[in-house]
């Protein structure tokens, strides 16, 4: 069985026991789950379910393992051949890190 779902503008195909980053946010103190309400397809036993846009009733269910997991370093760089100008920075995006426990359809 997997779902498509939508979370921050981006789609993701899970499935239980998959792990996916998804875009930081503020979580309540000791959170310990997040639902994603925006399912967008759920597939299982032989029958496909789509939603316009949503599928109704259908959520998913999934545990965090990292508060607060980093991506990797993109590093920018800007040069300007034979003007002495240099400039070289970076950036690393932080996510939430979680488990897909359970896809309810």
């Amino acid at each position: 069985m997997y779902a498509v779902i939508e979370d921050s503008g981006q789609q993701f195909r899970v499935s239980e026991g998959d792990v996916i980053d998804v875009d930081l946010r503020e979580l309540a103190e000791n959170a310990k789950e997040l639902e994603f309400g925006r399912v967008l397809l759920v597939s299982g036993d032989g029958n496909v379910k789509v939603g316009t846009p949503l599928v109704d009733g259908a959520k998913v269910l999934a545990e965090i393992v990292n508060a607060e997991a980093k991506g990797e370093k993109v590093e920018i760089v800007r040069f300007r051949r034979r003007k002495s100008s240099r400039r070289h920075t970076g950036h690393r995006q932080k996510y939430i890190q979680v488990r897909v426990t359970k896809i309810v359809a």
